[in-house]
């Protein structure tokens, strides 16, 4: 049974643990704790992904699930004559979202600052193109909230290039089931997954052959799952569903994705989500994503001799401040539920 109130708690949670992709001990932690908690071992990679191994009924055979506990951020470009600080991007963030975001300036000896990422023309009094600059990468700064004027101020209370930046997740859970936040792409399947592992042992389920999950730390910058343990043949990536253009889904659904830019996903394998789908009369949709990677297609591109899907969650405005439903979460855990089982 899909517990609601459990997995938006755990979600909220590991939203609010800072993990730019590079930078994600600590969510790692508190997913490594949580699922130990529950009853199970794990195992840390020296890349640093997160592998749990359940054991099923035929032993001979091992499926994988993958979903990614990094996220989108940035990081100090270099630091500018007046105190503030230029950026580059980890991952892919829509940076028009960030101009007036409140930030973490996190430090190589773990100290933290705030700041605000704002636009290099940020007043409507001031700048006539405050309305109209573009807001790339280019064209943004973090102003910090210390008493600096200049790039030796700034050097002095110990931040430098390559510094992590990580912006303000903004947290919404509405009475309407809808969750508003960045980066749902992928904790809103990271904490469906731990939700399916707490179902096993609390149901004292059995899936219908080993499993390993894997909670990968660098998707967002394509090669979170590039390597996964050899005796996977069939590798399920619980990430995101798109929404917009010409797709089907919607906040609701379950995502089945036929093709993404990597190609398409096994046609048997996606075939048999399909059909699960239909069976347990679920809302699902199933798309083609051309803008779209995922760990399947990383361990693909790795080398890895498997057969590979990906399901997901229907979320809006990707990349950006996005917003997903209950209900897609429940339709995605079920629609897992029935694939471990068969």
């Amino acid at each position: 049974m899909f517990k609601r109130d459990g997995t938006i708690s755990f979600l909220t949670k590991l939203l609010s643990i800072n993990s730019p992709t590079g930078y994600t001990t600590n969510a790692v932690s508190f997913l490594r704790e949580t699922i130990e908690d529950i009853g199970y071992e794990t195992l840390t990679t020296p890349k640093g992904n997160l592998i749990v191994q359940v054991d099923g009924e035929n032993t001979e055979v091992t499926r994988g699930l993958s979903a990614h506990v990094d996220t989108l951020g940035l990081m100090v470009r270099s630091i500018n004559s007046d105190g503030t600080l230029s950026l580059t991007k980890l991952g892919g963030p829509l940076t028009p979202t960030l101009d007036g975001e409140y930030c973490d300036i996190i430090t190589r000896d773990d100290k933290v600052y705030t700041g605000t990422i704002l636009s290099k023309s940020p007043s409507i009094h001031v700048f006539k193109d405050a309305a109209t600059k573009e807001r790339d990468i280019d064209n943004l700064i973090v102003k910090l909230d210390e008493r600096v004027e200049s790039k030796e101020d700034v050097q002095n209370i110990g931040i430098q290039n390559g510094d992590i930046i990580a912006y303000d997740p903004k947290v919404v859970v509405t009475d309407s089931g809808f969750i508003k936040s960045r980066f749902l792409d992928d904790k809103a399947s990271v904490a469906i997954l731990v939700s399916i592992l707490k179902m096993m042992k609390q149901e004292n389920v059995t899936p219908s052959t080993n499993l390993k999950f894997i909670f990968s730390t660098y998707e967002e910058v394509g090669h979170g799952a590039a390597w996964i343990p050899e005796d996977i043949t069939e590798l399920l990536a619980v990430d995101m569903g798109c929404i917009g253009l010409d797709l089907e889904c919607t906040e609701y659904d379950v995502s089945i994705c036929a093709k993404d830019s990597s190609g398409p996903y096994d046609y048997d394998m996606t075939t048999k989500l399909i059909n699960y789908a239909k069976d347990k009369e679920l809302s699902y949709a199933v798309d083609i994503y051309p803008m779209y990677g995922s760990d399947a297609s990383a361990a693909m591109s790795g080398g890895a001799n498997i057969k590979a899907a990906l399901i997901g969650p229907g979320v809006a405005s990707s990349h950006g401040m996005e917003r997903t439903h209950t209900d897609a979460l429940e339709n995605t855990f079920e629609l897992i539920r029935e694939y471990i089982q068969n």
